[in-house]
């Protein structure tokens, strides 16, 4: 979920700043910047794009390994699909990543075995936190991720 949040945007990353070398992003959507800064918080960083190929992330995790997904296409956010999905290539082992963020009433229609009961369950907790967090006034996103064969 976390590499999903620091690589499924259109930040750019700014430069680093400060004795502790932080990064600073360019954000159009301070949603996307806070899911960003979110994932970075959790120790997941997004540290930019590849100098000779802007299609080429660059993730850190924790400090200690760095893996890089190369960004086939993006399908970004508007208001009628009301989720962002890209698909990326994990440079690592090869794996083709569907990577979807949005919003609940899009993404939950969506996921497929539904009707199975560890599923189900698992969808009905979901949408009870959902509805417990709507119900304070918070918004809410979902995430989803898919490997293609």
């Amino acid at each position: 979920m976390l590499t999903n949040l620091a690589v499924n945007h259109t930040l750019q990353v700014d430069g680093k700043i400060g004795d502790q070398g932080n990064i600073v992003y360019n954000a159009s959507s301070p949603d996307e910047l806070a899911l960003v800064n979110g994932a970075r918080f959790l120790g997941i960083t997004y540290t930019g794009r590849n100098a000779t190929d802007n299609n080429i992330f660059t993730v850190s995790f924790k400090g200690e390994e760095t893996r890089s997904y190369e960004l086939l296409t993006t399908i970004e956010f508007n208001s009628t699909r009301k989720r962002m999905t890209s698909v990326f290539k994990d440079m690592q082992n090869g794996d083709i990543r569907v990577m979807c963020k949005g919003a609940d009433s899009i993404i939950l229609p969506l996921l497929k075995d539904r009707e199975t009961p560890a599923i189900a369950n698992l969808c009905n907790t979901t949408i009870d936190y959902m509805d417990n967090f709507a119900k304070e006034g918070l918004r809410t996103l979902l995430i989803a991720e898919k490997v293609l064969t």
